[in-house]
Order: structure tokens, then C-alpha cells, then sequence
């Protein structure tokens, strides 16, 4: 029995394993679980001060601190099947002062589900959300459960960045009717920016930012404020995009890869009057989460490019003009990158779907 006592006692003063050391270009780096026991983790918002807000697909919100989670009661409807659910989670600017967050999901429609984006004030017990708001929701078009993109980026000037995918309706991304397959630009209240590109167009929705997307699930600002995507292919053709104004980005016309049978897409891999990407994968890699570095910790990734892999279980790092895969940051904890965003201090944290954590990257 003293044996016993004594094994309990040392596991709890020496706690959980330490991971080994991974090295990288910039050097070693050390992986910490933040938290495990996660259901399909989809979205990272790191809020001032300390504390961690994390979505579960199937429609959970927890507030993280000091290793453990608590349930955030209030949130709006959700409608989890397939890749829908509750999906994004960004920490204005303001917060501080606002207590709001933004949340992408799935909405419930009479004929499927589509993207939507709400606000919501953070209690200050971070326990409840109150003042629940729908900023907007995609037009009802298709009835599939897939490709929702749903990652929102706050830009420089108070705007919002919402990616949404073509919901498996391939011709869909290339009509500006409805809002499948695009990148919008919001104001924070909801509302259309009068300077967006189509904006008194007859027959176009008027918050298409860009057009001609497949299924935008990373996005993040560069250091001069300019917007990235990383986006799925189909079998090959997975992006990194460099976002202009009411540009057109070739998805289903033009692409890098082919249709899961094998079958040519489109017309061929480039178009007038069609973006190229910045970067592709050939095969694919299954990008999600994308992160601009801004080099505090490691000043040799300042302003690269940081893309998580749901197929290959590493997380890519890109730089140059024209830009280029550089590395691949790979450990047992970086299975099936889902989010990965930058903390205050520089830190990187990200979410493994494989084993349901949430990690936080250091200089070892």
C-alpha cells in the first residue's frame, strides 16, 4: 500500500510527459499540450490576458485556462452533419472593451444548412455568451453538408473577412448570385461596405470580395495587411491565394488538380482574366488553418506563411517570391492540423483533430 501511495504521489508532482524536442529551421522547438480531450476541434480565439476560446464541430464553445475547460452556454443554433457545425471563433480587436467575439457555423435552412457568422458578448464569468446576433447568412443554394469554409479574419480597417465554400456545387463558385465559393467582406455590424467590388450590380450579391473559391478553410493577414487563403483542392490543387479585390479565382474553370475519378477539371490550369495562386500542392495536402508569423519569438519566420495539413500531419511553412514550401514542422503531436494562430508573446498554437488537443509552440 505505501508503494502504491507513493507511485500516485510521484506521477502527480511530476505530471504528464514532457514531449521531445522537434527541430526546425529556426531552431528546437518545444510542443506543450494545452488541453486534451477535445471533440473534433475546429477553431482557435485567444483571448487578452490569458484564456483560450475553442469550438467543437458537433457544437461545443469552451473557455480554456490553466488546463482545464468550461462549457460557454447561449450559443445559436447549429446544424452539425457532415463538415457543418460550429466552426470559427475570432477575438476582436476591441474585445477589452466590447467583450465580443465572432463565431462562424452552419446554419439550419429549410433545404440544408448554410455559412453564417453571428456576434456575441463574452460574459465576464467567460460561461455565457448574451447578446447573440446573426451578422449574416449565405443564400440558400445546395443541399450537400460539405465545404463551408467559414474562417473569419478581422481586417485593418474594422471590416471582416469571411470565407465560404462552394458546398460541393462546383459551377456555383463562378456565379455571382449567390454567395457560394467566394471571400466576403463585411462590415462588423453586418451591413455591405459601400466600396465593395459589386456593390450596385444588378444580380450580384454585394458582399462578394473575391470569387472563383473551392473551399476556403485558412486565412489570416500578412504584415501589411493584405489577406491569404489557403484553400482544398480535389485531388491535387490544394492553394495558398493572395485575396484582391473582386478578383476571380478560377475554381471550377481553371485548376491545379483533378476530380477525385481521375477526370480533367475545367479547362487547364490557367485563364484570362483568372488568378493563379501563389502557391500549390500536387498531391494534396489538405490545407486548413493559415497563420502570417510576426517573428517575435523566431525573427527568421517573420512574415511566412504557417499552413496546418489535415492528410499528411504536419505543419507546412512558407516564404519567398514567388513563394515556396520551405519545411515541414512534424511531430507525434501535429496530427491533423485543424487551426493555428499566433499568441501575444509569439507563441504558436494550434488544434490536432487527430488527438483531439490543443498545443501551444515554444523555443525549447
Amino acid at each position: 500500500m505505501r508503494l502504491l501511495i507513493s507511485l500516485i504521489l510521484f506521477l502527480e508532482w511530476t505530471g504528464p510527459a514532457q514531449a521531445e524536442p522537434v527541430d526546425t529551421s529556426a531552431g528546437r522547438v518545444r510542443i506543450d499540450a494545452v488541453l486534451q480531450g477535445l471533440e473534433e476541434p475546429w477553431g482557435i480565439g485567444l483571448l487578452p490576458g490569458g484564456g483560450v476560446l475553442v469550438t467543437e464541430r458537433g457544437g461545443r464553445l469552451l473557455h480554456v485556462r490553466d488546463g482545464r475547460s468550461t462549457p460557454v452556454s447561449g450559443l445559436p443554433r447549429v446544424w452539425a452533419n457532415g463538415q457543418g457545425g460550429l466552426l470559427d471563433v475570432t477575438v476582436p480587436r476591441d474585445f477589452a472593451r466590447s467583450r465580443e467575439i465572432l463565431l462562424t457555423f452552419s446554419s439550419p435552412q429549410p433545404q440544408g444548412a448554410g455559412t453564417a457568422l453571428a456576434a456575441a458578448r463574452l460574459g465576464p464569468d467567460c460561461r455565457r455568451l448574451r447578446d447573440v446576433r446573426v451578422l449574416f447568412e449565405a443564400a440558400p443554394v445546395g443541399r450537400t453538408n460539405r465545404h463551408f469554409g467559414s474562417r473569419v479574419v478581422e481586417a485593418w480597417d474594422g471590416t471582416l473577412f469571411l470565407t465560404v465554400g462552394e458546398r460541393g456545387d462546383r459551377p456555383s463558385a463562378q456565379d455571382l448570385s449567390n454567395h457560394n465559393g467566394t471571400v466576403l467582406r463585411l462590415n462588423r455590424d453586418g451591413t455591405v461596405p459601400a466600396d465593395n467590388p459589386f456593390v450596385g450590380q444588378a444580380g450580384h450579391r454585394p458582399e462578394i470580395w473575391s470569387y472563383g473559391h473551392r473551399n476556403p478553410q485558412g486565412a489570416d493577414l500578412d504584415l501589411q495587411g493584405r489577406l491569404w487563403v489557403s484553400e482544398h483542392g480535389a485531388q491535387g490543387g490544394d492553394e495558398v491565394n493572395l485575396i484582391r479585390k473582386g478578383a476571380n479565382y478560377g475554381w471550377p474553370v481553371i485548376s491545379y488538380g483533378r476530380h477525385y475519378s481521375g477526370a480533367r477539371i475545367g479547362e487547364g490550369t490557367a485563364k484570362a482574366g483568372m488568378e493563379q495562386p501563389e502557391f500549390y500542392w500536387d498531391p494534396s495536402i489538405a490545407p486548413s488553418g493559415l497563420l502570417v508569423y510576426s517573428g517575435k519569438l523566431w525573427p527568421e519566420w517573420r512574415g511566412d506563411i504557417f499552413v496546418g495539413s489535415l492528410k499528411f500531419n504536419h505543419i507546412a511553412r512558407l516564404d519567398g517570391r514567388p513563394l515556396r514550401e520551405r519545411e515541414r514542422i512534424e511531430s507525434a503531436e501535429t496530427g491533423r492540423v485543424r487551426d493555428i494562430v499566433e499568441g501575444e508573446d509569439g507563441s504558436i498554437w494550434f488544434l490536432s483533430v487527430t488527438d483531439g488537443a490543443l498545443y501551444r509552440m515554444v523555443p525549447d
